[in-house]
């Protein structure tokens, strides 16, 4: 059964096609559906109340389907809610919806298909939608509580992902994994240049939203068995084993360093931009593993020439 409550938002330049959709979502049942005729209207009404179901229409003036849906990310980011997005497209072809998929769309509806594919989209969206920020709101509630544990803790109380306590405990469990049954451990460094001054300019409630969104941002970059810590103010370290040390090379990281560098972060005082500075310290089998500490302290110090030469730093041992 569908759930009246869901929030659904249409954006389309159209009118009837809107009108139309509008149609069919309300003769099945749901009530709470807003309409906007651009992508900058869909904007504003989303930061105003985000929707759970955005449906969207590739090809619109100004800020096409691909664009809106980056930047409805970029306002999620802010808030710990996540859109389900659906484009509605003509296009044919894996190479347009591959790059879609890339881009954070979730899926399409074909125009010569709407009257057989848009219920059923909806209904799967409708499921998804709420299983996600269901279990967002079960995270942010599980950091609320974290935070009020901060002796003895090992999570960050701002980022709510793990602290240098717990990055130094992770780290030493994956180069006792290495000696014991091969492979590589790298570590990441992962300096954030400008905080200071952003934390300067903005104060230190939009410093907390930027860290909050970089740690959700590393979080959708990385694996789900990276190890991902803040271990210091502006300092970030994720831990993750591979199978040999080619795997862990700068370009293989290239994706997440771009990703943070590359892409804005919204926050209440407007879209910002944070300089990252990437260290990689890459652990073999050796007779004599060395000590987390020190590890963590080396990529810590190498930042200095992340910042200065803009490339990702490789320290080699």
């Amino acid at each position: 059964m569908p759930n009246p409550q869901l929030s659904i938002m249409v954006v389309d330049d159209t009118k009837f096609s809107s009108a139309v959709i509008g149609h069919s979502l309300q003769k099945a049942g749901y009530a709470d559906i807003r309409f906007a005729s651009s992508a900058l209207d869909a904007l504003a009404m989303h930061e105003e109340r985000p929707a759970s179901v955005m449906i969207a229409d590739w090809l619109m003036p100004e800020i096409d389907g691909l664009e809106l849906t980056a930047r409805v990310r970029q306002v999620d980011e802010q808030s710990a809610h996540y859109t389900y997005v659906v484009l509605l497209t003509a296009k044919e072809g894996d190479k347009a919806l591959s790059e879609a998929f890339d881009r954070g769309v979730d899926d399409f509806i074909s125009k010569s298909s709407m009257n057989e594919q848009l219920l059923p989209r909806v209904f799967a969206a409708d499921r998804t939608s709420q299983l996600i920020n269901r279990l967002l709101d079960e995270n942010r509630l599980l950091a609320n509580n974290n935070a009020h544990l901060e002796e003895h803790n090992l999570v960050d109380s701002i980022t709510a992902t793990g602290n240098r306590r717990y990055l130094l405990q992770r780290l030493g469990e994956a180069l006792n994994n290495v000696a014991s049954r091969g492979g590589v451990c790298c570590l990441l460094t992962l300096g954030i240049q400008n905080l200071e001054e952003m934390r300067e300019r903005y104060g230190d409630a939009t410093e907390q939203e930027l860290l909050r969104g970089l740690a959700r941002r590393l979080q959708q970059l990385v694996r789900p068995t990276d190890v991902i810590t803040r271990v210091s103010d502006n300092v970030f370290a994720l831990v993750t084993l591979a199978d040999k040390a080619d795997d862990c090379k700068p370009s293989s990281f290239r994706r997440l360093y771009d990703g943070l560098n590359l892409k804005a972060f919204k926050t209440a005082e407007g879209y910002l931009s944070v300089r990252a500075g990437l260290t990689i310290t890459v652990v073999g089998n050796e007779p004599q593993m060395p000590a987390p500490a020190d590890l963590l302290e080396q990529g810590e110090i190498r930042l200095a020439d992340a910042y200065a030469t803009n490339l990702i730093t490789e320290i080699r041992r």
